[in-house]
């Protein structure tokens, strides 16, 4: 074997160090007690609708509006909804024929008011009636009043027929009673008195006188003052049912008159239910105007719990004058929050509005144009509703700086304390989770990630947490790697792939410690190696060799390392002689101290900068002369 072989033999055989060096065995650490991440946890998600609590609006859960004390019922919601969104898309009722319609209407009123200068004139109001029933928006609501008024009429008469009937019978009764009372008077039969023979009596005594009563078929007691008794109590008896008959069928009468004015009450059909009451009070003069309704209904209850009165025609027409003035008032601030572009407050006015008096000319008669504006913001606030119910907060923001935009009153507090609140505990979720993952705990990953997803379903973290994941196999890969490359002690190629590895073992401590002290010491060599390349190209391969010699003994496994020593051996055979001899002959036993020091002294010459020469010349001086010996 080459002689510059040997000394490389026997540095590799003196080395006590390694490009990683692995820690003693240590036991086990004490499981620490669990940390409370308590203020790392985002909130609990609400759970609660949202609708009607970030955005004030007509309560969407109302059936009801209270005009003047009373609650109106406003009927499914959900449908008043949808005739209001209509009624948004439709054109004015303002044409000649609507015109025409609502100038019959007042006229009508107007001809049946009790404070007209003449007096009510049914007659000629009812001949109007026809006329507005031909107006396709009245729905034909006149013609069923004008039937109703007439079926009214009629049992008017029946009743009228009755009464004279009674007076009739009346008459018949005085007549019989008269008659009879003449018949007990006078009707009697003679009474024949006889008187006995003188002595015929007992002892030749004249007999008493006998008298005789009157017959029995004649009198009180005749057959036909019997018939005249039971005739008088026939005639009250019928007088009797006809009063009933009067009285029943005016109450019936009443009570399907009062159905439709009800019906049109609930309708919001105010104007209809004026006409009705006005029609009423000059069909039945008898001041008896109270509604004949079920007690337990819900059309009772509806005054008797919001006003604590019993509900009569008054209170209908009372009220309807009022729902009128309510939605005359509704529909002027309507105009007023729209010209100041509050559109918020003024959206709520006109479905207020809307839902108090739909059929009434200030809300049927309002511009298209104002309508537009309502259904585009009404669009996107029911798309904001949508969104939040849904949880998508990047749609929510956008159509809240939209709604922003469009009304200066849009209440947006509350619809961005949601958003910011909700986005901040989902990405605070999602950011717990990418911690759990790289700490390879994936039950409690999979937690934060549906805490994520169940507050904030769109989030678009997500998709990066996806991807994660997805890369996930990745890093279990490189993580494996590197455990078998640690085993091979390749380190090499550890170093190679440091980038790689590094994210893959990141919070591992015993990983981390390795893979540092790895490269740290890599690091170092290619160091080293760059020193030597420096000196190779100047000539100097002594100082290359001894630059990469020095790292040989501390890391004898590297095989780059060794491979550029071998191929400086060559370059550097008559120095690395010299040092082997040196060596040789001072480690034999007698160690022969001048035959190792001439031959350090021949690898300095060699060398004149060489730290293993000088060392080998100092620590064999040092032998030879006693440190007491004043050497230099």
């Amino acid at each position: 074997m080459k002689p510059y072989l040997t000394i490389t033999f026997a540095l590799a055989g003196l080395a006590n160090a390694q490009v990683y060096t692995q820690p003693p065995a240590s036991k086990p650490a004490e499981p620490q007690a669990p940390v409370n991440d308590t203020a790392s946890k985002p909130a609990a998600a609400d759970t609660k609708n949202p609708l009607g609590q970030e955005i004030p609006l007509l309560d969407p859960a109302a059936e009801t509006i209270t005009v003047g004390g009373v609650a109106i019922p406003l009927g499914d919601n959900r449908l008043l909804r949808a005739r209001f969104d209509k009624f948004l898309s439709q054109p004015p009722e303002s044409d000649e024929d609507a015109a025409r319609y609502r100038r019959t209407i007042a006229e009508i009123l107007n001809t049946i008011s009790p404070l007209r200068d003449q007096k009510p004139d049914l007659y000629a109001a009812f001949k109007l009636l026809p006329t507005a029933s031909s107006y396709p928006g009245d729905a034909n609501l006149c013609g069923s009043l004008a039937e109703s008024i007439y079926m009214a009429m009629l049992a008017k008469q029946d009743v009228n027929g009755l009464k004279k009937l009674n007076e009739t019978i009346e008459d018949e009764k005085q007549s019989i009673i008269s008659s009879g009372d003449w018949m007990a008077r006078h009707d009697k039969a003679s009474e024949l008195e006889k008187s006995a023979p003188v002595g015929s009596g007992k002892g030749g005594k004249a007999a008493p006188e006998k008298k005789t009563s009157a017959s029995e078929g004649a009198g009180t007691s005749s057959l036909r003052y019997t018939e005249t008794l039971r005739r008088i109590a026939e005639i009250e008896a019928l007088k009797k049912a006809n009063i009933a008959r009067t009285e029943a069928q005016t109450l019936r009468t009443k009570a399907q008159y009062q159905v439709s004015m009800i019906q049109w009450f609930v309708q919001r059909r105010y104007e209809h239910v004026l006409m009705a009451a006005r029609f009423y009070n000059q069909i039945w003069k008898d001041g008896d105007s109270t509604l004949r309704i079920d007690k337990n209904s819900d059309v009772s209850k509806l005054f008797s719990q919001s006003a604590g009165v019993s509900p009569t025609v008054s209170s209908l027409d009372s009220l309807s004058n009022e729902a009128i003035r309510e939605a005359e008032k509704y529909v002027e601030a309507f105009d007023l929050m729209l010209s100041r572009n509050e559109l918020h407050s003024a959206s709520q006015r006109l479905m207020e509005a809307f839902a108090l008096g739909e059929y009434l000319a200030p809300v049927a008669t309002l511009p298209l144009e104002k309508k537009n504006r309502v259904a585009k913001y009404f669009r996107d606030l029911y798309e904001l509703y949508g969104t939040l119910r849904a949880r998508d907060y990047t749609k929510a923001r956008e159509l809240s700086g939209k709604l922003k935009s469009a009304a200066s009153d849009f209440p947006s507090s509350k619809v961005d304390s949601v958003i910011a609140a909700s986005s901040l505990a989902s990405d605070l979720a999602i950011e717990d989770a990418k911690a759990q993952l790289l700490a390879r705990d994936s039950d409690k990953a999979a937690e934060k990630i549906r805490e994520a997803a169940e507050i904030w379903p769109t989030n678009p973290k997500l998709d990066e947490f996806r991807q994660l994941v997805n890369n996930s196999s990745v890093v279990v890969t490189a993580r494996n790697d590197f455990d078998r490359l640690l085993a091979e002690k390749n380190f090499r190629e550890i170093a190679r792939r440091q980038y790689e590895i590094a994210p893959a073992i990141r919070g591992d401590a015993s990983r981390e410690d390795a893979f540092r002290q790895i490269v740290e010491n890599l690091t170092k060599i290619e160091t080293a190696l760059g020193k030597a390349a420096e000196f190779g190209r100047v000539g100097q391969n002594c100082a290359a060799w001894e630059q990469l010699a020095e790292l040989r003994e501390q890391f004898p496994d590297d095989p780059k390392l060794g491979r550029e020593l071998e191929l400086l051996a060559p370059k550097v055979a008559d120095f690395t002689r010299a040092l082997d001899r040196a060596r040789q002959f001072e480690n034999r036993t007698p160690k022969q101290t001048g035959s190792a020091l001439s031959w350090y002294l021949k690898a300095r010459n060699i060398h004149p900068q060489s730290k293993f020469a000088e060392q080998g010349v100092k620590t064999l001086v040092a032998e030879i002369l006693p440190a007491d010996s004043g050497r230099p």
